[in-house]
């Protein structure tokens, strides 16, 4: 099985040794996205609601430059740094997946790159 490297200007730039996402068969593997403003790199601000619709509009753009979407998707992981966010994140989680939304899992995690408050990664089936 092959694998392709994805890379869009349209999500953060990796923050270390690995790639935004890799395509491998008929799936898409996504790395974990923090809440960062592709043009500079930093967090955005407004809290967690902000930072979980960033995450998720950078998501899509990987998975846009890999040929598919968001409703593709089969497994996601949340990882928050407090769960009492969790009812925020939710929310802004269910404006992505209106229906048939992925299996998901959420983890709390005592810190995140950049002090992020969450992070989403991804796994969706390739192609439209």
């Amino acid at each position: 099985m092959e694998r392709q490297v994805i890379h869009t200007d349209h999500a953060p730039k990796a923050i270390g040794p690995y790639s935004q996402a890799i395509r491998a068969g008929d799936f898409v593997f996504c790395a974990g996205q923090a809440g960062l403003d592709p043009a500079t790199g930093n967090l955005v601000s407004g809290g967690i609601e902000a930072e979980t619709r960033r995450v998720l509009q950078n998501l899509a753009a990987v998975l846009e430059a890999a040929g598919t979407s968001l409703s593709r998707a089969v497994k996601t992981t949340v990882f928050l740094t407090n769960m009492n966010d969790f009812a925020k994140m939710n929310a802004i989680y269910a404006e992505f997946f209106p229906a048939n939304p992925p299996a998901r899992s959420t983890v709390q995690v005592s810190r995140l790159p950049k002090d992020a408050c969450v992070e989403i990664e991804v796994i969706a089936l390739a192609g439209q």
